[in-house]
């Protein structure tokens, strides 16, 4: 019987798999969120507001604003409150926070006491290079600079690329994860934020050096992009990405597994707003569970999890994780025999 750690590594090399199920439980879990450690002290740079506070700023100088009735913080750029207000000039405006003082021990700790045998460690790269650019300038701002600015955009986040490899290493050299996630939006529900020509242009050389880095030192590459990011699969496989995390089904699951040649691994195709709402019931978080994993369990390149990451309201991450390991169990038989 192979462990939850290597039934994980043989569905992401596609190497004669034989499970589908819950796979938080390949990691090791966080005991408060039950999600895996996110084990990264260079997170500390990153750090937004708690809920219910508003115009908290992070090390960036980024405002962040959580209102008490909003589901998640969100950086505040309207007007003076941006970081950028020239593309050109962006030098001017702000310092990259240093990466020499940070306070390792706490994950530290939770690297030590990780069970490596039976499970995998999972380290978190915060903030992707399209989300920090907008966070410092606004959205709109961001937007009209890819287009009109390409060359000042391409040189702010060459520094940054710069600046994330830093951490990455750090965080693998103190903590030996084996698998490294990146938090990154690249799109709404029907459509990329930017064309996938300039995506291709700006962005796609410097995650190409981001998670080239991370695969040379033997780590497992994932990235969370829960939207419609399909016009772009291939350069996702091209450029070194192992596992699509947050695949909404607005996406082609099976298209992308056939255009990709199976080298992307995909974890998602859950429809989150049908599911994560107050009150929901639990026989309808484990319908959607099921329907997703009779849809793309077919294409063995595929693992249910929440598109968001975490669900936000009550119930939903019980019920749909106990139905994404009992179904899992039951369609892996059909599946791989």
């Amino acid at each position: 019987m192979a462990t939850p750690r290597e039934n994980f590594l043989r569905l992401v090399r596609n190497d004669d798999p034989k499970w589908i199920g819950n796979p938080f439980n390949c990691f090791n879990l966080d005991k408060n969120t039950g999600l895996p450690y996110l084990l990264d002290a260079t997170a500390q740079a990153h750090k937004r507001t708690g809920k219910g506070h508003i115009d908290v700023p992070d090390a960036w100088g980024v405002i962040w604003d959580w209102p008490a009735d909003q589901p998640g913080p969100t950086p505040n750029a309207a007007g003076s409150k941006k970081v950028i207000k020239d593309i050109t000039r962006w030098k001017e405006f702000f310092d990259f926070p240093s990466l020499d003082d940070l306070d390792w021990s706490a994950t530290e700790e939770l690297a030590a006491s990780a069970d490596r045998e039976t499970k995998l460690v999972m380290a978190q790269s915060p903030r992707g290079m399209f989300e920090f650019s907008h966070a410092m300038m606004g959205f709109e701002d961001a937007l009209e600079n890819y287009m009109l600015e390409p060359d000042d955009m391409a040189d702010l986040l060459t520094a940054y690329t710069d600046w994330k490899i830093k951490a990455a290493e750090l965080c693998i050299d103190r903590l030996k994860p084996d698998i490294m996630v990146n938090f990154d939006d690249w799109g709404s529900k029907t459509q990329m934020f930017l064309p996938p020509r300039v995506w291709r242009e700006v962005l796609k050389p410097l995650y190409k050096r981001f998670f080239s880095y991370i695969k040379s030192r033997g780590v497992i590459t994932m990235t969370h992009c829960d939207c419609y990011a399909q016009d772009i699969c291939e350069d996702m496989a091209e450029i070194g990405i192992d596992i699509w995390q947050g695949v909404t089904p607005e996406n082609d699951i099976p298209a992308i597994v056939k255009k990709t040649q199976g080298k992307l691994m995909i974890f998602g195709g859950t429809d989150m707003p049908s599911i994560d709402y107050p009150g929901v019931k639990a026989d309808a978080v484990r319908e959607q569970i099921r329907l997703t994993i009779d849809k793309y369990a077919p294409t063995k390149r595929y693992l249910p999890i929440f598109t968001s990451w975490m669900p936000i309201y009550e119930g939903v991450y019980d019920a749909g994780t106990d139905e994404m390991e009992k179904y899992g169990a039951v369609v892996a038989g059909r599946v791989f025999g």
